[in-house]
């Protein structure tokens, strides 16, 4: 039997600190691309719709792609961009629920919009409410989602990437579909269940590179060959969402009797909560990691990553803390970027490559967070479009743009000035604009740790800043209201 399958991705990771709302021109950025085209953009790169399609050969489905769309984190995605994108799904599945025998889906599991705290709940609901209760639903999540229940009531499958730096979204996409193509064979009747602890994040924000998560995946892919469990998520969370339903979670997507899989669950909790103070990354202040730069003698580059100006996490970009302190302190032989100032990048197509400019750069989202414009003289070496295809292990084979873009040299440091925000994941984010990150002694880049897919293997030694900027490490500095309390960190004692 061909089964007809309607496949979708619909990703935001929302940072409900960042007064920038996210709206459908900031989808358009990265692309809204429907049906193929879509699928020649992302279909062959490592990718959820790679994955689907992979499946879908395989099983000889009879595939409809709706649409691909994704926006860098920032703030609540808006009622419009969410019905737009999310209600294209919805529509396509109204218009062939009578033909159709599977939905399969790539989000997030991070999206907040301007009218509800949990955007895949939402898109999940609307969907069954179409389709009825038969119609199978699979959905692949980032380890960074904060699944809710209503998302484990609507959907049947639920796996999430076993990865972060995510590498695997493809290979956990044809999970998902060989899940769903058993479902609709008859073979297995999955629900998922998830166990929650109450706390911010994971202790390691997920990592799976090293610590404790290297344990726990393993453990959940030896359940995985248990009988009745068909998958099992171990999800560090995102922090940086003020919302009911927040924090790491463990999922099991099961067939007949949930006992086993409830106990497995809890325990892999357990352990979550019982190293909630084991944070393996050290956090250095500016000052430290400038001093660190002045005397590094590595004859391969250390690399700083300031953690808390993350574009990738919803932080602005423009936090000028750590490139200031790298230029008091007279760091030489350096690159850094991105520095996301639109303002400044179009002052800059003004000039010409070669001359001396003086700029006010960064900083002007909200300078609480990450520092004060910098004024600057500096050198202008290189214009761009910002459009790039990625080469490494998250970016290979995509398009990516940083908007209009620029380098510049202040001092010792050729810096990224750039109009779209994005976190660095790919080498091509620096050498497309004649920037060569392995002839550095000192590369500052803005990331907490996909970075590491591409750098580690340049690095002579990494090092994490925390900059003070919108991602902070410290959340006692953010305005939690709508976390449940007692919560980890912000309520260090408490106990469960």
């Amino acid at each position: 039997m061909n089964f007809r399958v309607l496949t979708a991705e619909f990703a935001h990771e929302t940072n409900t600190f960042n007064i920038r709302k996210t709206d459908y021109d900031a989808f358009e950025v990265e692309g809204v691309l429907y049906g193929d085209a879509a699928i020649r953009a992302r279909g062959q790169a490592n990718t959820e719709i790679a994955g689907f399609l992979d499946i879908a050969r395989k099983f000889d489905w009879k595939i409809e792609h709706v649409v691909s769309a994704s926006a860098e984190p920032a703030g609540p995605v808006t009622r419009d961009a969410f019905d737009r994108i999310g209600g294209a799904i919805v529509r396509a599945a109204m218009a062939g629920k009578d033909n159709l025998d599977g939905i399969l889906l790539g989000l997030h599991g991070a999206m907040v919009t301007d009218f509800t705290p949990d955007g895949e709940g939402e898109l999940l609901a609307r969907l069954r409410a179409v389709v009825g209760p038969d119609v199978p639903i699979a959905v692949t999540l980032d380890p960074h989602a904060n699944v809710t229940a209503k998302m484990c009531e609507y959907a049947d499958i639920l796996i999430s990437f076993k990865t972060y730096p995510h590498i695997d979204m493809r290979d956990i996409a044809r999970h998902a579909g060989e899940l769903l193509q058993r479902t609709m064979a008859g073979e297995i009747r999955p629900k998922t269940l998830l166990v929650r602890r109450p706390m911010l994040e994971e202790a390691n924000a997920g990592r799976t590179d090293v610590g404790p998560m290297i344990g726990w995946i393993s453990k959940a892919r030896d359940h995985e060959r248990t009988p009745g469990a068909l998958a099992v998520s171990i999800n560090g969370a995102f922090p940086n969402a003020d919302i009911p339903e927040v924090g790491p979670t463990v999922l099991v997507t099961y067939d007949g009797n949930p006992t086993p899989h409830e106990l497995f669950a809890e325990g892999i909790a357990d352990q979550i909560w019982e190293s909630r103070f084991d944070v393996l990354n050290t956090f250095h202040s500016v000052e430290e990691a400038a001093d660190i730069a002045l005397n590094y003698r590595g004859d391969r580059p250390l690399i700083i990553a300031d953690y808390a100006d993350n574009p990738g996490a919803g932080g602005y970009g423009d936090a000028t803390s750590l490139l200031g302190g790298l230029l008091r302190a007279g760091i030489g032989d350096a690159c850094f970027g991105p520095i996301v100032d639109p303002e400044t990048a179009l002052l800059l197509h003004r000039a010409t490559v070669g001359n001396v400019v003086q700029l006010s750069l960064g900083g002007k989202t909200d300078s609480r967070f990450g520092g004060d414009p910098l004024q600057v003289h500096a050198k202008l070496l290189h214009l761009s479009d910002g459009k790039l295809i990625g080469d490494g292990p998250q970016l290979g084979g995509l398009a990516f743009t940083f908007g209009l873009t620029a380098v510049v040299q202040i001092d010792g440091i050729s810096v990224l000035v750039v109009s779209e925000p994005s976190q660095m994941r790919d080498l091509q984010q620096f050498r497309a604009f004649g920037i060569d990150p392995s002839a550095h002694r000192v590369v500052g880049l803005k990331s907490m740790q996909h970075f590491r897919a591409a750098f580690e293997p340049i690095a002579g030694k990494i090092i994490v800043c925390d900059s003070g900027a919108l991602c902070t490490m410290d959340y006692g500095k953010m305005p939690y209201r709508n976390v449940p309390r007692p919560i980890f960190p912000l309520d260090r004692d408490m106990a469960i």
